[in-house]
């Protein structure tokens, strides 16, 4: 009896300790907070394509002045274009169907996208502001303005633009209960490829460098320095690859690693000397 006695006892400490163990490492693989646990890191990738999305329909509009061409090759019969190259400045108008259209590339969109501009529209140092009159898609409203400024047009397929972004997504659909990611800074926009194409924005994908502050719905916000550029592509929902140093609310630096040029939805995050797996939502 006192061996048996003994015996359980032994086991019971060995359980325990099994138990605990595994606690510890379960606590220390965990993370804090929704913030690190994928929020700044679909949201930055969110408002970032909505934001090359909006300056990929302006230049598929103002690069042909064709609303017919347009709405076949690009959006399909969701849009109508009208120009302004009278009044100063001129002005560029994609209106969608108010009650929303789904598009060739698969989103819904309802809502107006302006762009304002001087001179023509494709002259080097052209400045575009495209600002936006309850333009959604899928359903989140896209509101602020997005500055561009057109650096290069001499080497075919590598245009550039400096970007001043001063955006926000509203990712509730109850106007009561918004839910706004706000995304300031100033980046480098690359078209990378698609260019020879432009009315098939499929093919289109664009690099983003720079930095940017980041504003999350729970009013957090997280400064996001991109050290490797971000890849985005029209037909993909997430970034397909690129870092981001990210420091803020929590203030230790996290590293967002986004992979590298696949369209899905899993990335990296580095804190400290811990790898996480998140999954991106759109």
């Amino acid at each position: 009896m006192h061996c048996y006695s003994i015996f359980r006892k032994g086991a019971f400490f060995i359980l325990s300790l099994l138990v605990l163990n595994a606690c510890k490492q379960s606590s220390s693989n965990s993370f804090t907070n929704t913030d690190d646990n994928g929020g700044y890191a679909s949201d930055a990738s969110r408002i970032e394509l909505m934001t090359d999305d909006a300056i990929s329909i302006c230049d598929a509009a103002g690069n042909t002045y064709n609303g017919a061409a347009l709405r076949t090759t690009a959006l399909g019969t969701c849009a109508t274009v009208g120009t302004d190259t009278i009044s100063v400045p001129h002005t560029l108008t994609i209106r969608f169907d108010p009650n929303g259209c789904v598009c060739l590339d698969g989103r819904t969109r309802k809502g107006t996208v302006v762009v304002s501009y001087f001179g023509r529209y494709n002259d080097t140092a052209q400045v575009h502001t495209i600002s936006f009159d309850r333009y959604y898609v899928n359903g989140n409203q896209l509101t602020g303005t997005i500055k561009t400024i057109r650096k290069d047009t001499t080497v075919t397929g590598n245009w550039y633009y400096k970007v001043l972004v001063n955006d926000s997504l509203n990712m509730s659909p109850d106007p009561l209960q918004s839910e706004f990611i706000v995304w300031t800074g100033t980046l480098v926009r690359k078209w990378v490829s698609g260019y020879t194409t432009q009315l098939e924005r499929n093919d289109d994908a664009f690099s983003i460098s720079g930095n940017a502050t980041l504003t999350r719905p729970n009013g957090h916000q997280f400064s996001c320095d991109i050290a490797t550029p971000l890849q985005f592509a029209i037909n993909c929902d997430y970034a397909e690859s690129g870092v981001i140093n990210v420091t803020g609310y929590l203030s230790p630096m996290r590293v967002l690693n986004y992979g590298a040029t696949n369209c899905d939805p899993n990335a990296l995050l580095n804190i400290g000397t811990n790898v996480y797996e998140l999954t991106l939502t759109k």
